[in-house]
């Protein structure tokens, strides 16, 4: 009740409180839009990031390719060859694993140099895959060792296997130079998918994909709006806290002014002049009421008081 008191009767609370308020929104106002906009830009650094990853993967990829055909590692025929045979001895379920006549070259020859692309936490995968979403060779961390566990080995192990969905087979297909997808994987993940074509020895031979993960992007969103909502509430109190000391400060003359009003009003005080050095509002009501408690003065005088 006290502190609904003060509101009511402090004209200085009230203007705190009506100030404190606008800039409060202000500041929520201004945190959400500095957080889409930030947003917004780490969202298009990340897929730069990943469409740059794709192009130079894909060159890489046909430059190595290429360099094991002309090594005598294979033929070209071999590289594009399309008599997958299925890998048997092993229940792989719906996703069979398949062997072709050049992915134990790949197995040496992309592996490592596909994982590199890993060392940059915000991709999930960086892969090649033909023009029928065959991937010959995954990454390590796609590898891990069968368990028996179905369900797992598909999540865990997806080397040699067909991605060939209507986003997956739009990647190996593409030959603009870059696509981007959302790409909902089979795992759960929803992450965006940038595909470029691989072409060796002039042919389009398929294309590379990286995953950018949305979920990192997500994380930043939430690292970034705590921040910025920390900082401007630090920011939005100590100005508050400043502002209602000023305010209090400023009203101080009013409060003087309001109590020699009162003792204008009860005839007391006349004789003690009222004096203010400013020359602001404050200064002009300061002369108004100097000169009201002259006239009350003169006129007690005139009734012989």
């Amino acid at each position: 009740m006290a502190i609904v008191e003060a509101v009511r009767s402090k004209l200085s609370v009230k203007i705190s409180i009506v100030l404190s308020l606008v800039l409060l929104v202000l500041t929520a106002v201004a945190a959400i839009v500095i957080t889409v906009l930030q947003t917004k830009e780490m969202e298009a650094m990340m897929l730069e990031k990943a469409r740059l990853a794709a192009s130079v993967g894909a060159r890489q990829v046909a430059e190595s390719l290429e360099s094991s055909i002309d090594a005598g590692m294979m033929s070209v025929n071999d590289v594009f060859d399309k008599n997958y045979v299925e890998i048997k001895g092993y229940d792989w379920g719906p996703k069979p694993k398949y062997h072709t006549k050049y992915d134990s070259v790949t197995d040496r020859t992309l592996l490592v140099f596909q994982d590199k692309f890993l060392v940059n936490h915000d991709f999930v995968y960086a892969v090649a895959v033909d023009v029928n979403g065959y991937i010959p060779t995954h990454n390590t961390v796609a590898q891990k060792p069968l368990t028996g566990n179905l369900q797992k080995d598909m999540a865990e192990n997806r080397t040699k296997r067909f991605f060939n969905n209507a986003v997956e087979l739009a990647a190996a297909k593409n030959q603009e130079p870059s696509l981007l997808q959302v790409y909902h994987r089979d795992t759960g993940e929803t992450m965006w998918d940038v595909a470029s074509p691989i072409y060796v020895k002039g042919k389009h031979w398929g294309g590379f994909r990286v995953g950018a993960s949305m979920i990192r992007i997500d994380e930043r969103k939430r690292t970034l709006f705590l921040t910025l909502v920390s900082v401007f509430t630090l920011f939005a109190f100590a100005t508050v806290a400043t502002m209602f000391a000023v305010v209090q400060r400023a009203m101080k003359p009013v409060i003087a002014l309001t109590a020699a009003a009162d003792q204008i009003s009860l005839g007391e005080a006349l004789d003690t002049p009222i004096r203010s050095r400013s020359v602001d509002e404050i200064g002009q009501l300061t002369k108004t009421i100097d000169r009201l408690r002259a006239s009350m003065k003169a006129a007690m005088s005139r009734l012989g008081h």
